[in-house]
């Protein structure tokens, strides 16, 4: 008499219990822990604080790698992953410029958290584009460009506030601009590197390097000079975007030639002549 155990109640053979988020849930939740280590770092201006905005940028990547990975073994775009990584570089050391009260720490972490979540959307989207035409890329295009922006405006403020000699800001300079430059642009032809992208990223580079070695010179405040180096690269690059979009057209040319003159008459304006 052979007695074979019977199965419990309630449990049917070969079902499993699983648990499985969608990629927006994993934005949400990176983006609710990249924020409150940025919090946390905020109280900590120390050799704590640094350490957490150092590594502020690798765990952004590696939540925004967590929820895309199943659309990079398609895509293998891997350039998504630059401007994430600049922009919480940026923002972890710009509070150690900000004041220390709890308002302007809680404000700058909701401004970051909300970039952050716009910039997760939109590389999701470049992503997909890659393989097929999606509406949502200009509206992502111009999310990413306006998060490049301040980004470059935070690195450079950062790195003038520094207040060092010339050379070691001119290099940290080249080197984002160079990966801002090359994100910005990649995102109007999502196409893989190829020698003619980097050499119009690397002359734009150029240009760029060129105009920040002259205001290194300049008696002005690290914030002017950001602010003008800003929007010196938002009229070269914005009209690198009308370029590639076969859209250079006289009105629209004019448009980015008066940004270009107004961040200059606020260069002039704000120059301290008398040192």
């Amino acid at each position: 008499m052979n007695i074979r155990p019977r199965p419990i109640s309630g449990i049917k053979k070969g079902r499993r219990l699983s648990f499985s988020i969608d990629k927006r849930q994993k934005f949400v939740v990176g983006i609710l822990a990249l924020s409150i280590g940025l919090f946390l770092a905020e109280f900590q201006f120390n050799q704590a604080g640094i350490f957490i905005a150092f590594a502020l940028p690798f765990f952004t990547c590696l939540f925004l790698f967590w929820a895309i990975r199943a659309d990079l073994k398609e895509n293998k775009s891997y350039q998504v992953f630059i401007l994430p990584f600049l922009y919480s570089l940026a923002f972890g050391f710009f509070y150690f410029l900000t004041p220390t009260t709890f308002l302007v720490r809680l404000l700058l972490t909701g401004v970051y958290a909300f970039g952050l979540y716009s910039l997760f959307l939109s590389q999701n989207i470049f992503i997909v584009s890659s393989s097929r035409t999606i509406q949502l890329l200009s509206g992502a295009r111009i999310v990413s460009f306006v998060i490049t922006l301040i980004t470059y405006f935070f690195l450079t403020n950062i790195i003038f506030s520094f207040h060092a000699i010339i050379f070691p800001v001119i290099a940290l300079v080249g080197i984002f601009t160079y990966l801002l430059i090359y994100h910005s642009l990649w995102t109007y032809t999502l196409q893989k590197y190829s020698q003619p992208l980097a050499l119009w990223v690397s002359a734009l580079t150029v240009c760029l390097i060129e105009v920040a070695t002259l205001v290194w010179f300049w008696p002005s405040n690290p914030t002017v000079t950001a602010l003008f180096l800003t929007g010196f690269f938002y009229s070269i690059v914005g009209l690198s975007h009308i370029w590639l979009e076969k859209r250079l057209f006289k009105g629209i040319l004019w448009e980015y030639v008066w940004v270009g003159t107004i961040v200059f008459f606020v260069l002039m304006l704000f120059t301290s002549w008398g040192k």
